[in-house]
């Protein structure tokens, strides 16, 4: 009988735990995208102020995000690159609210969000190619 729970029990709670770990890995990204929103709305706001101070905090905010653990998503070439195009256009902005620049900010800026897009783009055709079943063709869908 004990031999029984063991051959139950263990495999359960190692099941358990892996699950538990990939349930914190996405609070944590969660957490991380909520932060990166966040300072990405500072950024807005500082640009519409005018508030070079605020801009910069948010930027090195941004930068430093994208060298947490939980950035790393996919350990891919694709996704690297994707990292540091984000990376380089938050240090641009950055460089360019220690500047005053406004227009510099703004167009940094907007490179900073054409980095995001790609990048939640790139990540929904890894996340959707996983979940295609093998054999099964992808189709994308057209906008109308």
């Amino acid at each position: 009988m004990k031999m029984i729970i063991r051959l139950v029990l263990v495999p359960a709670l190692l099941l358990g735990m892996s699950w538990s770990g990939s349930a914190q890995q996405k609070d944590g990204l969660r957490k991380l995208m909520v932060d990166k929103l966040d300072r990405s709305k500072t950024v807005l706001e500082g640009i519409a102020l005018a508030d070079f101070r605020k801009i910069t905090t948010s930027a090195e905010k941004l930068i430093q995000l994208s060298k947490t653990a939980e950035w790393f998503v996919h350990k891919t070439p694709r996704y690297e690159l994707h990292t540091n195009e984000f990376r380089r256009a938050a240090e641009n902005l950055a460089d360019r609210a220690q500047a005053k620049n406004l227009d510099g900010v703004t167009l940094a800026y907007f490179d900073l969000t054409m980095a995001c897009v790609r990048c939640h783009q790139y990540v929904r055709e890894v996340r959707d190619a996983r979940l295609a079943e093998p054999g099964t063709v992808h189709v994308a869908h057209a906008k109308p």
